[in-house]
């Protein structure tokens, strides 16, 4: 049995309850019939099947693993689902649920334009003709991406030119009320150069053109990329802890 303080039905009563949270924003499209669910402390839902992943919450990740397992226990949940939530202790969730794979990311968010880079007038929209540029750049850049051309949750695609050749590019994962960047990167020969600062400022300066908040992720490892995205005004923060149950 799953015991919630409140049982939460659609978007706008989940971002209520939820105190608007960027990253429940982000989560929960507009068009979507979703449920969830409050308890002690922590605002979680279930997504439509299909989506980029099964569920999520924001707040107090205890309470969330306890509704989460419960969840697993009785079936709503499955081996193979994903579910995210806001950083939690890898020795409390593996003792509660079954983890195939355990993620820890930062969640980046501004509200407000970056501060001008050199060379970001550079960066275009990409079209069906840039499609084999674009992934011969990501096999040859950034192979483990998740962000790929063809994927359904990729909104559009952004790069820099030199003529013919693609010296960089990014994905607009955007969805739910909140812009969010995914899959930045360089041709590995033309790094240090200022591409990346150009590349992110002029993508998050065109979805302010439809957002008033911008959002990205990355892995807390990533050193240079954290200090780059400070630098443009990627300054709120909050951990997450993504879970590929088994």
């Amino acid at each position: 049995m799953i015991i919630v303080d409140e049982a939460l039905i659609g978007r706008e009563a989940l971002l209520a309850a939820a105190g608007h949270h960027p990253f429940a924003r982000h989560a929960l499209r507009r068009d979507e019939a979703v449920r969830g669910w409050r308890r002690g402390g922590a605002v979680g839902w279930l997504l439509p099947p299909g989506e980029w992943s099964a569920g999520g919450a924001v707040g107090a990740p205890g309470p969330a693993l306890g509704v989460f397992a419960a969840q697993r226990a009785d079936g709503t949940l499955s081996a193979g689902q994903s579910i995210n939530l806001s950083h939690a202790d890898p020795d409390e969730v593996s003792a509660r649920l079954p983890v195939a794979r355990l993620t820890e990311w930062d969640f980046l968010w501004t509200t407000g334009p970056p501060p001008r880079q050199p060379e970001q007038e550079r960066v275009v929209r990409l079209t069906g003709a840039d499609l084999p540029a674009l992934a011969a750049l990501i096999e040859e850049a950034f192979p483990s991406t998740t962000s790929r051309p063809g994927d359904p949750g990729i909104v559009d695609w952004y790069g820099i030119r030199d003529g013919d050749r693609l010296l960089a590019c990014g994905a607009d994962r955007s969805r739910g009320d909140i812009g969010f960047l995914a899959g930045l990167t360089v041709a590995p020969g033309l790094r240090g150069r200022g591409l990346g600062a150009a590349l992110t400022a002029g993508m998050t300066g065109a979805l302010f053109a439809r957002y008033d908040t911008v959002a990205l992720g990355v892995y807390p490892d990533n050193v240079g990329a954290l200090r780059l995205y400070r630098r443009l005004g990627f300054t709120a923060t909050e951990r997450r802890t993504s879970i590929k149950l088994a």
